[in-house]
């Protein structure tokens, strides 16, 4: 059955995005942002974006992952490695991370390289995850095909039974995402909206503004 949206529409008069405002690192905007949509709790997970990986089929593949650290070097998530998003960074670590806060009509895309953290900073944050997290990530091997959903609780229930300080399996742990850019997009009223591109020039970045 085919549905016409072409009727779905709505007009974006939240916010404007000028250049005058416009600090000299996009990080300074990106923690704004964040810590405005944070705050006004108008979001289920504002830390919830959007990753694209390109696979090894040489197609390009979304997913939404949490953002668990914003740090000066980049942006951190974590994953099991071998699930497919981490054989596919292994293999190009080329990444795009997407922001939308629709509360705000606000998105941001990120360009960057992604690589894994230390086996401390993924061990550290491992051992602050709730049990039931910890199990999770211990039992999931993430991407690949089980006989059925009652297999998984299976193996859940086996090891939730146990008291043993659950440890870090060696195949899951954090990425980083170093940016070489960040788009920043505020809606605007009739399509006009707000387009701010910062690239990397070496230690700075540079920005320009594109057209909706």
């Amino acid at each position: 059955m085919s549905k016409d949206l072409g009727n779905y529409r709505k007009s974006y008069l939240k916010g404007v995005l000028n250049e005058k405002d416009l600090p000299l690192d996009p990080l300074e905007l990106f923690n704004s942002w964040f810590s405005n949509v944070d705050s006004k709790k108008s979001e289920i997970e504002p830390n919830a974006m959007s990753l694209s990986t390109i696979c090894l089929d040489g197609y390009p593949k979304t997913r939404v992952v949490l953002l668990k650290k914003i740090t000066k070097k980049g942006l951190i998530f974590f994953t099991n490695y071998k699930s497919v998003k981490g054989v596919s960074i292994n293999r190009n670590s080329k990444v795009c991370l997407s922001f939308f806060w629709s509360s705000l009509e606000q998105q941001i895309i990120i360009m960057g390289d992604a690589s894994k953290i230390s086996e401390k900073e993924s061990t550290d944050y491992f051992n602050s995850r709730p049990i039931g997290s910890k199990i999770g990530a211990i039992i999931s091997d993430q991407s690949k095909i089980i006989r059925s959903r009652k297999f998984i609780e299976n193996k859940y229930e086996k090891l939730s039974k146990q008291k043993n300080d659950f440890q870090r399996p060696k195949n899951w742990g954090g990425f980083i995402v170093e940016p070489i850019s960040y788009e920043f997009w505020q809606g605007r009223d009739n399509r006009l909206h707000d387009r701010i591109l910062y690239e990397r020039d070496g230690k700075s970045w540079n920005y320009k503004r594109l057209s909706p």
